[in-house]
């Protein structure tokens, strides 16, 4: 197994979708690459901690390969709004990829280069790649949300709507 560490705004919707990928075994939710010991929910939401919300997804290479991880990634939020994503504004919702080793930072380096070559987006991808410093479980009651509150305003109104595009496209 092989470990990926994705920021792309609220984790709830990073994970709602990763989860339902093949060969993605698990995706836990938490906080990555601040400056204080055992951050929560409410710290990181302050924008003084330097995390970033994330999801950390375990994943066999055999089934899915970290490129296509990606491809998921930059299909599932804008990852061209520096610390923004929709209506959560701040760095703790910044479009990061936290690498766990070289080939990782190489593969994410060269995927965001062909991207912007290919002139994907209209805007300039502000996507950090940076290594993994830390992670942090989030609480409990964050860890699959869509789950457990499918019925939840922001699960029916934001995270439902972006699977339904997602796997109608995929």
């Amino acid at each position: 197994m092989s470990i990926a560490v994705f920021g792309a705004g609220c984790f709830w919707c990073v994970e709602a979708i990763f989860s339902q990928l093949d060969g993605v075994q698990s995706v836990i939710s938490g906080y990555s690459n601040g400056h204080t010991s055992n951050p929560t929910y409410n710290s990181v939401c302050s924008g003084n901690t330097g995390y970033a919300e994330v999801c950390q997804i375990t994943y066999n290479p055999d089934i899915i390969s970290f490129e296509k991880l990606l491809s998921v990634l930059f299909q599932t939020h804008d990852p061209t709004t520096l610390n923004r994503q929709g209506a959560d504004i701040g760095t703790q919702y910044r479009s990061a990829i936290f690498y766990t080793d070289e080939k990782q930072k190489q593969i994410a380096e060269d995927f965001i280069n062909k991207l912007e070559d290919q002139r994907i987006f209209d805007n300039t991808i502000a996507t950090e790649v940076t290594q993994l410093e830390n992670f942090y479980k989030a609480e409990d009651y964050h860890q699959d949300y869509f789950e457990n509150n499918p019925t939840a305003p922001y699960c029916r109104m934001i995270i439902k709507p972006k699977l339904e595009i997602f796997f109608k496209n995929n």
